[in-house]
């Protein structure tokens, strides 16, 4: 069997696989010193039995290791069509990523956001390596939609709504 061995620029490497549409996620806990949260693509479901999910935040990351260290649950918020905001404000560095939305406790106390069109409450499972991020797998104790809101995608570096 032949191996081809390809050298890939991380530049073509983002562009390639911007080209592949994803949801957008804020995954939320409550902290030691208040609620914390950061947007997330690469959700995924992972198994229906036992109910599993899956994302990976980087390992740069300041946020994941306040919600892994808040030993309780987390929640990944599927963003609705419309809270483009949402998702940029917890994708910048530093700050009140709470500053303006509207959140509640859910299941275990992690941060439910409105509007969102699903929320998934969960409990870690196991964490591994995946290169410059940490694959993240966590076991569904709650979840619930708004089945009446479409979700906001993420295609191509751009927030996007369904056609």
């Amino acid at each position: 069997m032949t191996h081809l061995s390809l050298s890939v620029r991380e530049s073509t490497h983002r562009d390639v696989l911007g080209h592949f549409a994803t949801g957008v996620c804020v995954v939320t806990a409550a902290g030691p010193e208040g609620p914390v949260g950061f947007t997330c693509q690469s959700f995924v479901s992972l198994s229906l039995d036992p109910p599993l999910i899956s994302f990976a935040p980087a390992r740069t990351a300041r946020t994941w290791p306040l919600i892994r260290a808040s030993a309780a649950a987390f929640c990944v918020n599927v963003l609705a069509e419309g809270q483009e905001h949402v998702g940029s404000a917890f994708a910048r560095s530093g700050g009140d990523r709470f500053e303006g939305v509207r959140w509640s406790p859910g299941p275990g106390g992690a941060p439910l956001l409105a509007g969102a069109c699903a929320w998934i409450t969960c409990e870690l499972v196991q964490e591994y390596d995946g290169g410059d991020h940490t694959i993240v797998i966590g076991r569904v104790t709650a979840l619930d939609v708004e089945p009446s809101r479409a979700p906001l995608i993420f295609h191509r570096g751009r927030y996007r709504a369904l056609a």
